[in-house]
C-alpha cells in the first residue's frame, strides 16, 4: 500500500475546473445546437484519442513510482505462441487466466488478451497481439440484440485484412456466473473450431425451445420473460 506522501507526489493537486456554487450558478452539460455540435463531438473524439499515448506513459510512470503495473491499453497473458487467444475485459479475466494456466499444463496453446482501454479502443495494439493466432474468441458480457457482440465489433475492426477464425461468445448476462468448467469446454470447442460464429455460453436451449414452440403455436410474440421465469419456477403459474 503506497503512503499518502507517495500518492501526493505522483498525483497533481486537485483543482476542479467547475464547482457548484449557489452564489455563482452555471449550466453544466448544456445542449449544443447544430451550429456547433459537430465541432464539440470532434473535440471529444480528439481528446479521447490523446489517451492512446497518455495511458501507456502514465502506466510507465506509475510502475516506476510504485513498483507494479497498473492500467495500460492491453494486457496479453501467455499469448506469444498461442494458437487460440481469448479476448475479454473486466472481472472475468482472472478466471480466464486460471483456465489458460490449466489448459497450458495439458499442452493446449491458448492465451488471453485483456482489454484495458475500451474507449479509446487500442486498434494497433490489439492487432499486434492477435496477428499470430490461428483463431480469436471474444468473450462478451454484453449483447447488442440483433447483431451480437459489442467488443467483437471493435476487435473485428482491429483485425481487418487478417485471415483467421473469429468467434463471439456471449457469457454472464444478467450476472450469471462464468465457471471454469464452462470456459474449459469453450477452449476445447474453439481449438477444434466447433463454435458457432455467435455462441451463447451455458444457454439453456431446452428452455428457449419451449418458448419458441409456444410462439409458433400462438403465431404471435408474448410475454416471453414471464413465460421463461415461470418455466424455471421463479414465479408461480397463473391462477385458474
Amino acid at each position: 500500500m503506497p503512503t499518502q506522501e507517495q500518492v501526493d507526489a505522483f498525483l497533481p493537486p486537485y483543482e476542479p475546473r467547475q464547482v457548484l456554487d449557489p452564489d455563482d450558478p452555471v449550466s453544466i452539460g448544456a445542449m449544443v445546437g447544430p451550429e456547433a455540435f459537430m465541432e464539440v463531438r470532434y473535440l471529444a473524439h480528439a481528446t479521447q484519442m490523446q489517451a492512446l499515448d497518455l495511458i501507456p506513459q502514465v502506466g510507465a510512470e506509475f510502475a516506476a513510482a510504485f513498483g507494479r503495473d497498473s492500467g495500460g491499453l492491453v494486457h496479453p497473458y501467455r499469448c506469444d505462441d498461442a494458437e487460440t487467444i481469448l479476448v475479454a475485459l473486466g472481472s472475468v479475466l482472472g478466471t480466464i487466466e486460471d483456465v489458460v494456466d490449466e489448459a497450458r499444463a495439458d499442452g493446449v496453446k491458448v492465451g488471453v488478451l485483456g482489454i484495458g482501454s475500451f474507449r479509446p479502443f487500442p486498434l494497433d495494439q490489439v492487432r499486434a497481439a492477435l496477428a499470430g493466432a490461428k483463431r480469436v474468441v471474444v468473450v462478451e458480457k454484453a449483447l447488442a440484440v440483433g447483431i451480437g457482440g459489442i467488443v467483437s465489433m471493435n476487435v473485428r475492426t482491429a483485425l481487418s485484412g487478417i485471415q483467421l477464425a473469429g468467434y463471439t461468445v456471449v457469457a454472464g448476462l444478467g450476472g450469471r456466473p462464468i465457471s471454469k468448467a464452462s470456459l474449459h469446454r469453450l477452449v476445447t470447442d474453439a481449438g477444434a473450431d466447433r463454435l458457432e460464429p455467435l455462441t451463447f455460453l451455458d444457454l439453456d436451449t431446452d428452455l428457449v425451445e419451449r418458448e419458441l414452440a409456444r410462439r409458433r403455436q400462438t403465431r404471435r410474440s408474448g410475454p416471453f420473460a414471464e413465460n421463461v421465469l415461470r418455466d424455471v419456477g421463479v414465479i408461480g403459474a397463473r391462477p385458474a
